[in-house]
C-alpha cells in the first residue's frame, strides 16, 4: 500500500520564520535599551568622578588658604599653581594632575573677596573649580566661600 503525504503550501515553515523574526526584533530592542542604559551610566559615573575630584581640589585650595592666613601667593605655591591677576590659579589636566595652562581641562581659582570682612579679623576668599571646553560639561563644577583668620 502506498502512503501519500500531503504537502501544504509551507504555512508551517512561514509561521516558524515569522516567530523567529519576532524573537530577533524583541532581542534587538532589548539590546538597544541595554546599550543606552550602559552609555548613560558611563556618563553619570564620569560626571560623578569630575565632581568628586573638583570638590577635593577646592577643599585643598580652601585648606591652603586657611593654613597661610589669606596669603594668595603662598596658597598658590602650596597648590603648585601661580598668581594671576590677584587670584591663585591652579591648572589640572584630564587626569586631575597639576599641569600648565595649555594642557588644562580644569581650573582651581582662589579669589580674595574685596571689601569683605569685619572687625573679627577674617579674610574671605571665593574658591571655584571650573571645567574648560565648549560642550555642555564646561562651566563651574563647584564654588563656595571660605574665611581665614589673620
Amino acid at each position: 500500500m502506498e502512503t501519500t503525504h500531503k504537502t501544504g503550501s509551507g504555512s508551517g515553515h512561514a509561521l516558524f520564520l515569522i516567530e523567529q523574526l519576532i524573537v530577533i526584533a524583541v532581542f534587538s530592542v532589548c539590546a538597544a535599551v541595554c546599550v543606552k542604559i550602559f552609555t548613560e551610566s558611563f556618563i553619570i559615573a564620569d560626571t560623578s568622578a569630575d565632581m568628586n575630584n573638583a570638590v577635593l581640589a577646592a577643599e585643598s585650595g580652601a585648606e591652603c588658604f586657611k593654613a597661610v592666613p589669606g596669603d594668595i601667593a603662598a596658597s598658590a605655591e602650596l597648590l603648585g599653581g601661580a598668581v594671576d591677576g590677584g587670584d591663585a590659579v591652579v591648572y589640572y589636566d584630564g587626569d586631575w594632575r597639576v599641569s600648565g595652562e595649555p594642557d588644562a581641562l580644569y581650573i582651581l581659582r582662589l579669589s580674595p573677596t574685596q571689601g569683605r570682612g569685619d572687625d573679627s579679623g577674617l579674610i574671605f576668599c571665593d574658591v571655584s573649580v571650573e571645567r574648560r571646553g565648549d560642550g555642555a560639561a564646561a562651566g563651574v563644577i563647584v564654588e563656595f566661600e571660605v574665611a581665614a583668620r589673620r
